[in-house]
């Protein structure tokens, strides 16, 4: 198996999830470059590489988790995760992570302004100020686009699956829907 294909394949997708849980740039940067050497001292073990995308949020899970627990004089402790997932908070991680991995796809069905405008903020993590800048347009135009654009991702999503979250956001289970085609 070639990583750096993998790597190439998965890395945007992982940048996001790794920022959107430590949300220090220098940091998620560091716990990302971990997640690749874990990769590549460990790729053997992958069997299929279909699966690829899955193992390395695993990684990845688990380099936040080594993250935090090097942190914890910074952290509160209930930002640690120390004791084992329950097979229910598994279920639920997989899930989420199986859903977050239709988004980059669902995205390219997005106008283009609010396609860029999600993609800066969500994949590359930039403020939305910083998308302001970059696009030339106003801070409140950048944070509507942002708003609408997830809201639009939000609609091309149910149209296509019924979701069933908790408070906190994560995929307790979807069911897809029958003939679903979704809007632009």
């Amino acid at each position: 198996m070639d990583a750096e294909a993998i790597w190439m394949k998965v890395q945007a997708k992982l940048k996001a999830y790794v920022r959107v849980k430590i949300r220090d740039d220098a940091s998620a940067d560091d716990v990302l470059q971990e997640i690749f050497l874990k990769m590549y001292q460990n790729l053997h073990q992958l069997r299929e590489e279909e699966k690829a995308e899955f193992w390395l949020f695993r990684i990845a899970q688990n380099a936040i988790n080594d993250y935090f627990r090097q942190q914890k004089d910074k952290y509160p402790p209930a930002l640690i995760m120390d004791t084992p997932a329950t097979e229910e908070e598994e279920q639920v991680q997989v899930l989420t992570e199986e859903v977050a991995q239709w988004l980059p796809f669902m995205l390219e069905l997005l106008p283009e302004k609010y396609r860029q405008a999600l993609y800066l903020t969500e994949v590359e993590g930039m403020s939305q100020r910083e998308v302001a800048e970059k696009l030339g347009i106003s801070y409140s135009g950048a944070k509507s686009r942002v708003q609408r654009g997830r809201e639009k991702l939000k609609n091309i999503v149910l149209q296509c699956c019924e979701v069933a979250t908790d408070k906190y956001g994560n995929v307790l289970g979807y069911h897809p829907r029958e003939a679903a085609v979704p809007e632009r």
